[in-house]
Formats: structure tokens, C-alpha cells, sequence
């Protein structure tokens, strides 16, 4: 599953690590070349000012991915 985000700031960069930290799947953030682990706070820095994918496996419950993505934006 794939939806896009745009990252503004540093605090929604915190809020998205947060809310990935406590999801029982993984999620990644994609951005060009780049994919992060949502889990790993320093590396979605690079991620402020550019909009991103926000990517979780397929089997993931559709309506939960929706939820958490606009938690996320």
C-alpha cells in the first residue's frame, strides 16, 4: 500500500516516527531514490520540505493504513 504525504515540518517528522514506532507492521517512507524506516527518527529529516510515499506491505488492513496515514499528514 502506498499513499503520499507532504513533510512540512520537524514536528510532524517527530509525529510520524511516533505514530510508525507503535504500528505492529513496518512502515517506510519513499522519496525518489530514498526509502527510510519510518522508525528511524534522523533519517526522515532529510524528508522535510518534500513530499513522500508513505509505504506498508500489502496485507495491511486498508481502512488502518488510512487512518494512520492521515494521523501522519
Amino acid at each position: 500500500m502506498i499513499r503520499e504525504i507532504e513533510i512540512k515540518d520537524g514536528a510532524q517528522v517527530e509525529r510520524i516516527n511516533r505514530l510508525a514506532a507503535k504500528t505492529p507492521y513496518e512502515v517506510w517512507l519513499s522519496s525518489g531514490t530514498m526509502m527510510l524506516d519510518a522508525r528511524s527518527l534522523l533519517g526522515l529529516f532529510a524528508l522535510v520540505g518534500k513530499k513522500a510515499h508513505v509505504v506498508a506491505e500489502d496485507n495491511v488492513n486498508p481502512k488502518e493504513f488510512s487512518k494512520l496515514v492521515a494521523k501522519m499528514a
